[in-house]
C-alpha cells in the first residue's frame, strides 16, 4: 500500500513540474530575488528526487542497497534534461538553459544527500 501511495505521489509530483516548466506563465509577479528560477529548479528536483527515492525504496526492499540513490538522483537529471531540451524545441515563451539544469542537478544532489545523512543515522 505504502508503495503506491509513494508511487503516485512521485508520478504526480512529475505532472506537476512537467506543466510548470512547459507552459506559458503570464503574469508572474517578480519577486527580489535575483534568479529565484533557479531555486525553483533546485526546489522542484529535490521533491521529485526525495519522493521518487521513497517509492524506489519500498520497490527495491534492500535496506542497505544504494540503488534508490542512483536511480532518483538519475531519473531527476534526465528528466531536467528532458525538459530543457523539450522548452527549446516545443515551446515560444521558454527556452533551454545550461544553468536550470545545474540547479535540476543541484536539487536532486541535495536531496541524496539528506536522504543518506537520514538513513544513515537512522540505522
Amino acid at each position: 500500500m505504502l508503495k503506491k501511495i509513494f508511487f503516485w505521489l512521485a508520478f504526480s509530483w512529475t505532472a506537476v513540474v512537467l506543466i510548470l516548466c512547459l507552459v506559458q506563465l503570464n503574469d508572474v509577479p517578480t519577486v527580489g530575488i535575483q534568479n529565484v528560477d533557479k531555486y525553483v529548479h533546485a526546489f522542484f528536483h529535490f521533491v521529485f528526487t526525495f519522493l521518487w527515492f521513497l517509492f524506489l525504496k519500498e520497490q527495491f526492499k534492500n535496506q542497505y542497497s544504494a540503488k534508490p540513490y542512483v536511480v532518483s538522483f538519475l531519473l531527476s537529471v534526465f528528466f531536467g534534461i528532458a525538459i530543457e531540451i523539450a522548452q527549446g524545441m516545443f515551446t515560444i515563451s521558454r527556452k533551454s538553459d545550461v544553468s536550470d539544469i545545474l540547479a535540476n542537478v543541484t536539487g536532486a544532489t541535495l536531496a541524496v544527500l539528506i536522504l543518506r545523512i537520514y538513513f544513515r543515522k537512522k540505522r
